[in-house]
């Protein structure tokens, strides 16, 4: 239990380090950051439950106001913005990558691969577009054309989630809890 808590915490530190590498900010209003890489990860490597139980950690720190968004964003006024759907995301796409990682046998570096892409790409890319859509009064397709570029950053930050989920499971297997 006690070990349990302790990679959820550190997880939800990773989410906040990641916040610090400088944001791009698009015309859309939501940044593109490196946050998604420790949403990714924590599903990867803590599982599907503790992967989720880490990033609603992080988003509980936020709504409290602690700036740890990108940017240094925090407080209840970021869940009324443009960044809504991928908020509401965070923590089911960190469920979803570490679901793929824990069911599917593939070798490690695969279905984290396919883990972060279905989670930390599919599932954060509709709910983010679903919530751009809503806040900023956009139909469905124009959101869509908004969220357009995030996906190739996404596509490399899942690439890496899949290499260093891999690389820790090669020195570290015990570490990897989604394959525990």
């Amino acid at each position: 239990m006690e070990r349990n808590l302790t990679h959820i915490a550190l997880f939800a530190a990773l989410i906040a380090v990641l916040g610090l590498v400088p944001k791009i900010d698009l015309i859309s209003g939501v940044p593109i950051t490196a946050q998604s890489l420790g949403i990714m990860l924590c599903g990867t490597v803590l599982g599907s439950k503790r992967g989720a139980l880490a990033v609603l950690l992080f988003l509980a720190l936020v709504a409290v106001g602690l700036p740890l968004l990108s940017g240094g964003r925090g407080g209840l006024g970021v869940f009324a913005g443009p960044s809504v759907g991928y908020l509401i995301a965070f923590p089911i796409s960190a469920f979803v990558a570490g679901w793929v990682v824990e069911r599917w046998s593939a070798p490690i570096g695969v279905a984290s691969f396919a883990g972060a892409v279905l989670g930390g790409i599919v599932i954060m890319s509709v709910l983010g577009t679903i919530g751009m859509a809503v806040v900023l009064g956009k139909t469905l397709p124009e959101a869509a054309l908004l969220a357009a570029p995030f996906l190739a950053g996404d596509v490399l930050k899942a690439g890496i989630a899949a290499a260093i989920t891999q690389g820790l499971a090669k020195v570290r297997p015990a570490a990897v809890l989604s394959r525990a």
